[in-house]
């Protein structure tokens, strides 16, 4: 039975954008340079990574779409995103309306452009927790999801000729 799977190597000239809201900057932050950090210990030069920061996490999605839109199937033109964020829950329904909104928006612009998009927005209950995921206790998610873009994109990159 033939077994697929990415490895973590980078494509030889596509781009990775690491797409982040500006909101819960000591978190967002943190994750941003856990992504970057990632994707340069595994070979992705410098140049060929993208920060896009936005306001929050409700507008990460958009800037998705029109990375994906604008630069897939280029030479040299993006090959995974990441999406890093933070919602810590509050007194409100906000906190599921964004994060929920966001992570089913960033699965949308997968499917519709076929190009990896890692979640790493935290949805978290509390301020520790994210400070937990942003580094702390549990590790940076912002480098898991740079990880899990960087093999995504691999395994795409060699999916026709690896079914042949």
């Amino acid at each position: 039975m033939p077994r697929f799977e990415g490895d973590l190597r980078p494509h030889p000239v596509g781009r990775y954008a690491i797409v982040a809201s500006r909101w819960n900057p000591r978190i967002t932050d943190a994750l941003v340079d856990g992504a970057k950090k990632a994707l340069l210990d595994n070979g992705v030069e410098e140049t060929r990574i993208d920060v896009v920061r936005v306001p929050g996490a409700w507008e990460i999605p958009l800037a998705a779409a029109a990375i994906a839109r604008h630069r897939r199937g280029e030479p040299g033109g993006t090959v995974a995103l990441v999406a890093l964020g933070c919602v810590v829950r509050g007194d409100t329904r906000h906190y599921e309306q964004v994060a929920d909104g966001c992570a089913e928006a960033l699965m949308q612009v997968q499917q519709a452009y076929q190009l990896p998009v890692a979640n790493g927005v935290l949805a978290v209950e509390t301020y520790a927790d994210a400070e937990a995921r942003a580094g702390g206790a549990m590790g940076n998610k912002g480098e898991e999801a740079a990880l899990a873009a960087l093999e995504m994109s691999d395994l795409l990159q060699h999916w026709p000729t690896s079914t042949a």
